[in-house]
């Protein structure tokens, strides 16, 4: 009897190793085809078969798979976000070609173009940041000037907060249309940026299987004009008319998007109107949240992924509820990380579930605004919010990195 496999779409550098492993805790081969498998570090350390394809063309991953067919009994598809997010709808659209369980490719094609996602939310009624869309700098300042600074700027294909500024003034506003525009973010395709208001309040996420709310919590990002992800918290303090408000919602855009199938990631601000939706990702948010939905409540997130993947019965039951915070690591100059210790120490403080870091020393480290700034997070878990929050302090208090200026010439 042939073995089962899992495909993965191209990687994931922060959950792809998590993927991998729970995969084969379910009797799953995982194979990655990638455009290029050298780019995921944990491939060649857990000897994980790997396949060079090109992941941008169907017919390419039809020919590919089908030759898998002939080892192996091709269990599932799924695929990871890239910067495109393009793999995840190649996913869907093999997981028709193939006749396996799997998300609507189309439904994902429209939501992860911002513009269209923004269409589709305001035509239901749901409440969205004011937008416009621009292909060059004249429109960007016109439309700017209508919706009022400040304004956030962003490529209208894209993950990971890159390429995503806070214009505060005309400045700031023409800096970062010349960056968009002058060649040194790579577009997937001709330039289309999204202008749109700032909207300003609490930041929630709510993490979705299916159509079941898994969980919902509070983050915050900063320094402007970045929106780096610095620190989440599940749950969030809201109470139940909040809560119900925020999850009323969340299940409008499912419906608006025609959403529903598998993982999708949410974000919010609470705005004078409640909540406004600032993103929806037909994907799992990126770590920490699956690890912080494990410490809060018990539920594998990726576990339970790939068990829908393959058309296996998932369990979304919640084992118990606690309070869980994660903390980024994030530097605040550019040059080489001479080091970075304290992982053991922050590890055995009683609290705390993982402390990870995402560098090595000698690495260099330049920041650009997006998630990549990120070098490491330290998660914590307890009984309530508070304990945890001082649970999560004392253990970045404990970390600690050094980076040397880069040489000037």
């Amino acid at each position: 009897m042939a073995k089962r496999a899992l495909i993965l779409v191209e990687g994931h550098s922060r959950m792809g190793l998590q993927y991998v492993q729970a995969a084969q805790r379910l009797g799953l081969h995982p194979i990655t085809l990638s455009a290029d498998p050298a780019q995921y570090d944990y491939l060649a350390p857990e000897r994980i078969e790997a396949i060079r394809a090109d992941t941008e063309n169907l017919d390419s991953l039809i020919r590919e798979c089908s030759r898998i067919c002939a080892t192996y009994d091709i269990a599932g598809i799924t695929g990871f976000s890239r910067a495109d997010e393009s793999a995840c709808v190649m996913a869907g659209k093999l997981c028709r070609y193939f006749d396996l369980p799997g998300p609507n490719p189309t439904s994902i094609e429209r939501c992860c173009d911002k513009f269209t996602q923004r269409q589709l939310l305001a035509q239901a009624g749901i409440a969205i940041p004011a937008y416009r869309l621009a292909a060059n700098a004249t429109e960007v300042e016109s439309y700017a000037a209508v919706i009022g600074l400040p304004v956030v700027l962003k490529p209208a294909v894209g993950s990971g907060s890159v390429g995503v500024r806070l214009c505060r003034n005309v400045d700031e506003l023409a800096d970062h249309t010349a960056y968009l525009l002058g060649g040194s973010h790579i577009w997937p395709s001709s330039p289309r940026i999204l202008i749109e208001e700032f909207a300003q309040g609490p930041l929630y996420w709510a993490d979705i299987m299916g159509d079941q709310i898994i969980g919902i919590g509070i983050a915050d990002c900063g320094p402007p004009p970045h929106f780096v992800f610095r620190e989440g918290t599940i749950p969030a303090p809201l109470n139940d008319a909040e809560h119900e408000r925020i999850a009323d919602v969340s299940l409008s855009c499912l419906r608006a998007l025609g959403l529903g199938w598998g993982p999708t990631g949410i974000e919010f601000r609470w705005t004078t109107r409640g909540p406004v939706v600032i993103e929806v990702n037909p994907r799992l948010h990126g770590a920490p949240n699956p690890q912080l939905i494990q410490q809060a409540y018990g539920v594998d997130l990726i576990t339970e992924h790939i068990k829908l993947v393959i058309g296996d019965e998932c369990d979304l039951r919640r084992k118990h509820s606690q309070a869980a915070a994660a903390r980024c690591l994030n530097p605040d100059r550019d040059g080489s990380l001479a080091w970075i210790d304290g992982d053991s120490r922050a590890a055995a403080i009683p609290g705390v579930a993982e402390v990870k870091f995402y560098v090595e020393p000698k690495a260099p480290i330049v920041r650009k605004g997006d998630y990549r700034d990120t070098i490491g997070h330290v998660i914590a878990v307890s009984g309530t919010r508070a304990e945890t929050e001082a649970i999560l302090q004392r253990a970045v208090e404990s970390i600690n990195w050094v980076i040397t200026p880069f040489p000037t010439l």
